[in-house]
């Protein structure tokens, strides 16, 4: 769990830093595809003091971490694993554009309210999701939290982004929540009962959570995948970094289960598979469908990679800069390749509150 000592827990942003620059110094998943800081205040403290220490934890949120070439955030150093420089966001506004070609335009699947009044977006990256939803819901007031402050500041008036860390204490009002939302959090909660805990409690009475993950491991139908090449090796890879770090990378296979657990009720599952290059078939409007997201999930994947394995194979299985490039040759050269019919799965789950009035 991370450290809930820092100075303030929630850090509102009223606008965005650019540090571009690094230092000088250095339902059922588908059948088978066919091919083709402490809050304490000193009250000795004067007013100049205050601001002091407000300027001084606003500038160590852009003091980034630059490692391998690659930028890191600041608050909370080091709780989560993938970079959050330009190429990083760029991925993530891929894996949008993929989310909503397998949800078929949708943002969610739960049924919630049709006019929800305050909605939390944890984790959310670039922002691009909670802009969509505080766009289509202009009913809702939006909070999207996340450790790096990389999103933008023309925004909906019906958002606000904020800096801060879900696996510590929430300091939002209990019962409050209408809709919760969560996207790719695997590999960032250590103790993921209290992170339910917490959500449960956050929500309205009636109010629904829903979450989305994907697996680490590259399947496949055939034998396209083998035991040993540089694919299998990825999820077994990140497997014993998250057995490391005691944040499971697994969620995907444990979260109906966990909701179930936390007391949410009427908890739903839906498993989707994601194509890894344009390998389906395209001669039904399914295998048209799964080939153009296979079309973009070869590009999130080229543009990702570095990313997702760096801080992961150095920081925690002790590779060595070099040795992660070579691998990551290999596995590009795997991943691009039609004859491997190789796809990701993807697993969204949800569940309610118990109480309040259940949305048809």
């Amino acid at each position: 769990m991370a450290d809930t000592s820092d100075t303030a827990s929630s850090i509102s942003l009223t606008e965005r830093e650019e540090t571009s620059t690094p230092p000088t110094s250095t339902d059922e998943e588908g059948a088978s595809i066919g091919f083709d800081n402490d809050n304490d205040t000193d009250s000795a403290l004067g007013s100049e003091d205050a601001e002091q220490d407000t300027q001084t934890l606003t500038s160590s949120i852009f003091n980034y971490r630059w490692e391998n070439g690659r930028r890191y955030h600041a608050y909370r150093d080091g709780e989560y694993w993938c970079p959050n420089d330009e190429t990083a966001q760029e991925q993530l506004d891929i894996g949008h554009h993929i989310y909503l070609m397998l949800l078929d335009n949708r943002l969610f699947l739960a049924p919630i309210n049709p006019q929800p009044q305050l909605v939390l977006d944890i984790g959310t990256g670039t922002g691009i999701w909670a802009i969509d939803f505080a766009d289509q819901y202009p009913s809702a007031n939006v909070i999207g939290t996340d450790l790096s402050p990389t999103q933008p500041t023309f925004i909906p008036p019906n958002l606000q982004f904020e800096i801060d860390d879900a696996a510590s204490e929430w300091t939002f009002p209990k019962n409050s929540f209408d809709f919760i939302h969560v996207r790719g959090l695997f590999g960032s909660i250590s103790d993921w009962p209290k992170f339910y805990e917490q959500v449960l409690a956050h929500l309205k009475p009636g109010g629904y959570y829903e979450q989305m993950e994907c697996s680490v491991y590259c399947t496949a139908d055939d034998d396209t995948t083998p035991p040993g090449s540089p694919l299998a090796r990825w999820g077994e890879l990140f497997t014993e970094a998250g057995r490391r770090t005691g944040k499971t990378v697994g969620v995907i296979d444990h979260q109906y289960q966990w909701l179930q657990e936390a007391g949410f009720e009427d908890v739903k599952e839906h498993r989707f598979k994601m194509p890894n290059n344009p390998w389906p078939s395209a001669r039904t409007p399914e295998g048209k469908k799964l080939k153009e997201i296979g079309k973009w999930r070869q590009l999130e994947i080229q543009t990702g990679i570095e990313g997702w394995s760096m801080a992961m194979f150095t920081r925690v299985l002790g590779m060595s800069f070099e040795e992660v490039q070579l691998y990551l040759a290999e596995t590009r050269k795997m991943w691009r390749d039609k004859k491997v019919h190789s796809y990701t799965r993807v697993g969204v789950v949800y569940g309610r509150k118990p109480g309040g009035a259940k949305e048809s």
